[in-house]
């Protein structure tokens, strides 16, 4: 796989800014760039709040913007209005205040890999230089600071024998994948979603104060806030339980194209009867003739099949010897594991990509939906989406949490989640090859989406709602007007203040 992509920031010498810019309106729940639709934004304001923050304030003309800018999903070119790089709360503040004193939306990156809606025109809080981590052994809890990537987490809490519940993805920012849920393939179906395990939320709300968040000290905030994704503020710190997993079972099996159905088949026995402790997903791979990709996986057709298991090697090898039995591997890469090494299960890559995606929930995964996949994109399909999974939910993840949260959609069994890759604004190249495969699984969907899995041309307002139960939702709507009634923050998964 390709190196990680430093996404510490970039620094800079501040300086006040002798130029006037024109800031956009809103239309629906994007942000667009358009002229003559506010007034500009005068110099000594943008004076004012580079002499307030303590990082670097950026602005279109200026070296460094569009690396400030930059999110880790390419897709979108973003262009805000100011960027500033946040060093403290302090800074936060300052930058939330002056985007309400002139009526601007906020946007907040991190690392930007569930970037979907365009930054153009708002006020962009980058939160890439706070990255400090303190684990607390004795109460086994983690607190970490807005910029904080999951790889830094995973590492730092193995020094005492414990671990977070993180994604996939190594360089996945903590905050924005907690805040929208946190669905862990290799922990959560033992351990729930990472947003069950929060304990404390420091942030920055719309009218600029800071926060002190957590189940007593303004509880409707905190239900909110976990699972409600970006819609109350900046999340500045995070503080959350860990749990004791130092090794786990696990890897990759990759099968031949033509073996999958019976490779499927076995998938779905393995699933019927895992434990909570086991993991299994598998994707539909059509990897390219790149460095980075192993040999035996370029140009041609994979399945693979991903396994993450907590508990004893040996037991590890009979659940998943019925998986190894289906076919021939190409690759037999599972086994024991340290947890600082469990990105490598999914692989999944590192360095920033124009990503298109769709996905599904489903309440099962039947024969019938099986033989339904690969009709519309197995080995025989010609289509241009690199990746397809169906990942196994259930177990805890099924479970509500000891404080209740804004996370819905539990029943859901499965996941599908389709991507590709290609150069920017091409979501309308993509979207015809990603809609048969969401369309073949349709009569096994629950209706409902993990809100962290919306895309860019999936985020119409009746999809944001079906990531949450409806009571929820309109109880969303309602702290939404109480805590953001200008609707500051809509560049995210938006959920507008109630009328």
């Amino acid at each position: 796989m390709p190196p990680r992509w430093d996404e510490s920031g970039n620094g800079g010498a501040r300086r006040c800014h002798e130029r006037r810019v024109t800031p956009s309106f809103e239309r629906g729940n994007t942000v667009t760039i358009a002229e003559h639709q506010q007034p500009s934004i005068d110099p000594s304001a943008l004076a004012a709040l580079d002499a307030e923050v303590a990082g670097p304030v950026f602005t279109p003309d200026d070296e460094g913007y569009a690396a400030e800018s930059a999110t880790w999903n390419l897709a979108l070119q973003h262009r805000p209005l100011v960027v500033v790089g946040a060093t403290s709360a302090a800074d936060v503040q300052a930058a939330v205040r002056f985007a309400d004193r002139h009526d601007l939306p906020v946007a907040v990156v991190a690392t930007g890999h569930g970037a979907f809606v365009s930054a153009d025109g708002a006020v962009l809080i980058s939160m890439r230089r706070m990255t400090d981590i303190r684990i607390d052994t004795a109460t086994a809890t983690a607190e970490v600071a807005g910029g904080v990537e999951w790889q830094a987490v995973i590492e730092e809490a193995a020094k005492d024998g414990l671990a977070p519940l993180p994604g996939s993805s190594p360089n996945v920012g903590v905050v924005g994948y907690t805040l929208g849920g946190g669905l862990s393939p290799m922990l959560g179906r033992r351990y729930g979603f990472a947003a069950d395990h929060v304990r404390s939320i420091e942030l920055v709300t719309p009218d600029g104060e800071l926060r002190q968040v957590d189940a007593e000290r303004e509880p409707d905030l905190f239900w909110a806030l976990r699972g409600g994704k970006g819609n109350f503020g900046v999340v500045t710190r995070l503080g959350f339980g860990l749990v004791p997993v130092t090794t786990i079972y696990g890897g990759g099996l990759f099968f031949p194209g033509e073996h999958v159905a019976a490779v499927l088949t076995a998938f779905r026995a393995v699933a019927a009867s895992a434990p909570d402790e086991l993991t299994v997903s598998f994707a539909f791979l059509r990897l390219p003739d790149l460095p980075f990709v192993p040999e035996p996986l370029r140009n041609r057709f994979t399945v693979h099949v991903r396994v993450a298991y907590l508990g004893a090697t040996e037991v590890g090898e009979r659940l998943v010897a019925p998986l190894r039995a289906a076919a021939p591997t190409i690759i037999d890469a599972v086994g024991e594991m340290p947890f600082t090494a469990v990105a490598s299960i999914h692989a999944d890559p590192v360095d920033p990509v124009p990503t298109y995606e769709r996905s599904v929930l489903l309440r099962d995964f039947p024969q019938e939906a099986a033989d339904a996949l690969v009709e519309a994109a197995g080995p025989a399909v010609d289509t241009p989406v690199l990746m397809i999974e169906i990942r196994q939910l259930g177990g805890a993840l099924a479970k509500d949490p000891a404080v209740p949260n804004a996370v819905g959609n539990r029943d859901a069994r499965f996941q599908l989640f389709a991507a590709t890759v290609g150069a920017p604004g091409m979501e309308e190249t993509f979207a015809p090859a990603l809609a048969p495969v969401v369309q073949a699984l349709r009569p096994w969907a629950t209706g409902g989406v993990q809100v962290n899995f919306l895309s860019a041309y999936d985020v119409a307002p009746e999809r944001v709602s079906a990531a949450y139960e409806p009571a929820a939702y309109e109880r969303l709507a309602m702290l939404k007007r109480r805590y953001d009634p200008k609707n500051l923050f809509r560049v995210n998964h938006n959920i507008p203040p109630q009328a």
